[in-house]
């Protein structure tokens, strides 16, 4: 599926959409900053995917710092049978400055 940009994201949060989000950042990141979601690592998230709490029919909204790792873990999902992930371009970097301009 398309990724999605931080802008689309934030119309859907703003919406109360009820979003699948998942955190692939390294929990120093998450401490620094985040927007929720369920948190696996992009190394663990291979070995926790039995314990994936997502339904594979709806979309999930993966993010990182930057857009790479999350990348990296749709794939990982696709292979699973997530049809619908979607990795946000940008990551926290793209969030922080969109939340600047406000």
């Amino acid at each position: 599926m398309e990724d999605i940009t931080v802008t689309e994201l934030q119309e859907k949060i703003e919406n109360s959409e009820k979003v699948q989000l998942l955190d692939v950042r390294q929990p120093h990141e998450r401490e620094e900053f985040n927007i929720g979601g369920e948190f696996i690592p992009l190394g663990e998230l291979t070995n926790r995917m039995a314990d994936m709490p997502f339904d594979k029919e709806k979309e999930v909204i993966i993010y990182c710092r930057s857009g790479n790792r999350s990348g990296v873990a749709k794939e990982i999902l696709e292979k699973q049978g997530f049809e619908k992930a979607r990795n946000l371009l940008g990551g926290m970097l793209a969030w922080s400055k969109l939340m600047e301009k406000e």
